[in-house]
């Protein structure tokens, strides 16, 4: 495996901002833009609930990068990929995993950033003859003292034995990063037989809601959750106010329930 390359740009072009010790998280299952059981395309509606939390750093998961059909089909879609439509004019920076490609277009993971990302690489855990998954990993260069955060955006398969072996690629990742490199892991970890923590507590990972609450929030379905599927974890980090957006206009725009967090430098 290797470290996220540069991302191509100069600093010029980037925008200026100032110095933060605190951020806000928030991760996503965006069903790719679809309510549950597909039954009406609300893209741009969840872009408008995403921008209202004001979030510095978005992390997505089924996102469309392209789609050739589903223009035609919807007179809303967007012209550009669902990940830039979503950036709009808040996140400057994003970057997309292209994990899975089937004849129509694609879709993976993206992360939207009100700071510099400096390096992306997307990390294929796929498992052969089964679901494509990926591992977004991001650098971000944080304002003020240009301390690099690493963002981590996951989406695990659905059966337990992919995911443990999902998990394990994963922290050889985390392996490869500097011990004290501030770390946080979000995303949709399809672990509802809560086996992840477990597995990456000896990486020095500690999940947000676990930590203050007991246990992983409940993310799925959206209208009443019940599993706990999605995640955020940080290293090296101090989290505070983990919550889980799980009231209207959430419950009807994705069949997941995001989650938030303020992470502290």
């Amino acid at each position: 495996m290797s470290i996220p390359e540069p991302v191509g740009g100069t600093d010029e072009q980037q925008p200026i901002i100032n110095a933060v010790s605190r951020f806000t998280v928030l991760t996503v299952n965006t069903h790719k833009g679809f309510t549950a059981l597909n039954r009406r395309f609300i893209l741009p509606e969840l872009r408008e609930a995403v921008r209202s939390v004001s979030a510095d750093v978005v992390f997505l998961q089924e996102v469309h990068g392209t789609h050739e059909q589903h223009p035609q089909r919807y007179n809303n879609w967007p012209a550009m990929p669902q990940y830039e439509f979503l950036a709009d004019s808040l996140w400057p920076q994003f970057a997309y995993g292209r994990n899975a490609v089937y004849p129509a277009g694609d879709h993976g993971n993206a992360l939207l950033s009100k700071f510099q990302i400096i390096r992306h690489d997307n990390l294929d855990v796929s498992i052969s003859g089964h679901e494509n998954r990926g591992v977004l990993h991001c650098v971000l260069r944080m304002p003020g003292d240009g301390r690099e955060v690493h963002a981590i955006c996951v989406h695990l398969g659905l059966r337990e034995s992919h995911r443990t072996a999902q998990l394990k690629l994963l922290i050889r990742r985390l392996e490869e990063l500097p011990q004290d490199a501030p770390v946080v892991v979000a995303g949709d970890f399809n672990d509802w037989r809560q086996r992840a923590d477990a597995l990456l507590k000896p990486c020095g990972l500690r999940e947000v809601f676990a930590e203050q609450h007991g246990k992983p929030a409940r993310s799925f379905p959206a209208r009443l959750p019940a599993l706990r599927l999605d995640r955020i974890y940080v290293r090296h980090l101090k989290a505070s106010h983990p919550q889980v957006l799980a009231a209207r206009p959430w419950s009807h725009l994705s069949d997941h329930a995001p989650l938030s967090v303020e992470i502290e430098l």
